[in-house]
């Protein structure tokens, strides 16, 4: 669920700066959500039973509200309208205070223990890993505009949500929460674009927006998201989170493999740092028996020489 929820928001950032060129951000994030609710829609009528659908108690409709609302539909418009003034290095790198978030939120709401000292310098190294791996203009990320704040605020809602869910305690499934989460995210957003009074008269999208809805509405916003709610359920919100210091790893290593952008030594290096963040803040250890269990069959690490 981590790698598949990393590897598919992963090209959101990409897929997003192509859509964002020929349509408007609010209503490009609601159609988005329009063809991800059809999709997750037909999904839920073969997999899904009415009673697996239907909400039965508080923490279920606070559940649905905090996946459709706050993580869906409010950190979305936040990152896309965000993400028309910045660089996708900085949306990255600014995005990626998600996981220092998470553990805040969580220690508030769900008394958790905060992270120790290795967990903060794991954080702080993934961060440090993913300006590596983007390498914004500092002109940009700390200049003046609308940009940079917006998309904190997303950063902000991503981490409060998927603290908000576990602490609903439903009793509904993930994917059951995002089948509802999923069109509400797309009603919100196509509310606030009239709200804003975005306009797309005489549309006409040429086949690279086209194709970046069809990722986004799919891939990330179905798909995508079923996976990374499920694994919020699975361990916790600041180990799912986890899994956005990955993102810029994936944008970058795509860019690379499709689009004939260049991975430089800085960018491999980062690669590295963001793996060490998350071992520290996972609290996995990685040494050379263990290693050896995972790569070789069991026998040849037990047995001794003959």
């Amino acid at each position: 669920m981590f790698l598949v929820s990393a590897l598919l928001f992963g090209g959101t950032f990409v897929a997003a700066k192509a859509g964002l060129a020929h349509l408007p951000p609010l209503f490009f994030v609601a159609v988005r959500f329009d063809i991800g609710a059809v999709v997750l829609a037909a999904f839920a009528a073969t997999r899904l039973s009415r009673a697996e659908l239907r909400p039965r108690t508080r923490g279920d409709v606070i559940g649905i509200v905090a996946t459709g609302v706050i993580v869906i539909g409010l950190t979305n418009a936040l990152l896309f309208v965000g993400q028309q003034y910045v660089t996708s290095g900085v949306a990255a790198v600014v995005f990626s205070l998600n996981p220092i978030l998470t553990p805040v939120f969580a220690a508030f709401l769900l008394s958790e223990d905060g992270l120790s000292a290795r967990g903060y310098a794991g954080m702080a190294l993934g961060l440090f890993g993913v300006a590596l791996v983007a390498d914004p203009d500092p002109a940009a990320l700390l200049g003046g505009g609308p940009g940079v704040p917006l998309l904190s605020a997303a950063a902000v809602a991503s981490a409060l949500g998927a603290v908000l869910i576990r602490r609903a305690d439903a009793t509904l499934s993930s994917t059951a929460r995002t089948v509802w989460g999923v069109p509400l995210a797309a009603v919100l957003s196509h509310a606030l674009s009239l709200g804003v009074g975005e306009s797309v008269p005489g549309l006409s999208l040429p086949p690279v927006a086209l194709a970046a809805l069809l990722y986004v509405g799919v891939f990330s916003g179905a798909i995508a998201y079923i996976a990374y709610f499920a694994l919020i359920d699975e361990v916790d919100a600041t180990r799912a989170n986890l899994l956005f210091y990955f993102v810029p790893v994936v944008s970058a290593v795509g860019g690379w493999a499709l689009l004939g952008e260049t991975l430089s030594a800085q960018s491999l290096a980062g690669f590295g740092v963001i793996f060490v963040g998350f071992l520290l803040v996972s609290g996995l250890s990685v040494t050379r028996s263990r290693l050896l269990r995972r790569l070789v069959p069991e026998r040849f690490v037990d047995d001794g020489p003959a």
